[in-house]
């Protein structure tokens, strides 16, 4: 109990001694526009639903830029996990694959930026389902679909090659038993490879999920974007307003470190057993 609270103590002590720092030099600048003041930021992170530079709350903003990742990773998943595991298990499949998908993995998703506006401009879900204005079409009018392009293609490669990894790194032993005793490749298929592989392919979601977040602000920079976290930052830096930038920084930075331990919870909870294979 004691270790506990020692621990717990010895990990705030970086926190406090950067905020320290970030208020002495805050006051040594005088000037808000350079840093502003923990105040002046914490005022606006404890009232997320007020309306920030005539631009929405931080709240609102959030759940736009929430809805945009999670819609361009869960792209990347559809995507990434099906031909991952196919390239894993077939070794045909990944000769085909590997070499034209590892063209691509370098490129850094802001080089598609002007590709990407080319090709979409700045139609959104709502002009690509041909949804009639109603209450609907305004928010599916923000899922920009070069938003979530940029979003999916930096979500798509941890998924890809976490879940190709997975499937390769299976033990080949219960695969050949498997067969000996008269499974199918369908039950190999379902009760061996794919549980097998199901840590690997939950962390590549893991890291998927955050490069997902990483890229939002990029693409919220975008043409077309109204509103976002990331829009809300741009926005506020052409303003002046210093504290709703960092405010806006720390948002996304909190949401992602709350979606980052929600895997973590669940590797503990259905995955604990790996700790006690190594």
């Amino acid at each position: 109990m004691r270790a506990g609270w020692q621990t717990a103590c010895l990990s705030l002590c970086a926190p406090a001694l950067f905020f320290l720092l970030w208020e002495a030099v805050a006051r040594a600048a005088g000037n808000e526009i350079i840093l502003p003041t923990l105040e002046a930021v914490g005022s606006l992170l404890l009232h997320p639903f007020d309306n920030v530079i005539s631009m929405g709350s931080i709240a609102s903003n959030i759940g736009v830029s929430l809805a945009r990742v999670l819609c361009g990773y869960l792209l990347a998943v559809l995507c990434g996990i099906p031909l991952g595991v196919l390239m894993g298990y077939s070794s045909s499949m990944f000769t085909f694959f590997n070499s034209f998908l590892g063209m691509f993995r370098p490129i850094p998703p802001l080089a598609w930026v002007p590709l990407v506006l080319a090709w979409f401009g700045v139609a959104s879900l709502a002009t690509l389902l041909e949804v009639p204005r109603s209450p609907l079409y305004y928010y599916l009018n923000n899922l920009k679909l070069s938003m979530l392009f940029i979003i999916f293609v930096g979500a798509v490669f941890p998924v890809l090659l976490s879940a190709i990894h997975g499937v390769r790194s299976v033990n080949r032993t219960l695969i050949d038993g498997a067969r000996v005793l008269g499974a199918s490749e369908r039950d190999i298929f379902r009760l061996i490879l794919l549980p097998a592989a199901a840590p690997e392919i939950v962390t590549g979601m893991r890291i998927g999920l955050g490069v997902a977040w990483m890229c939002l602000v990029s693409a919220e920079m975008l043409p077309g974007s109204l509103s976002g976290v990331g829009y809300l930052i741009t926005h506020a830096y052409t303003v002046g307003r210093t504290d709703v930038v960092i405010a806006g920084m720390i948002s996304i930075s909190v949401v992602g470190a709350a979606l980052d331990m929600a895997f973590q919870y669940v590797e503990r909870r259905r995955y604990g057993w790996r700790r006690l294979a190594r």
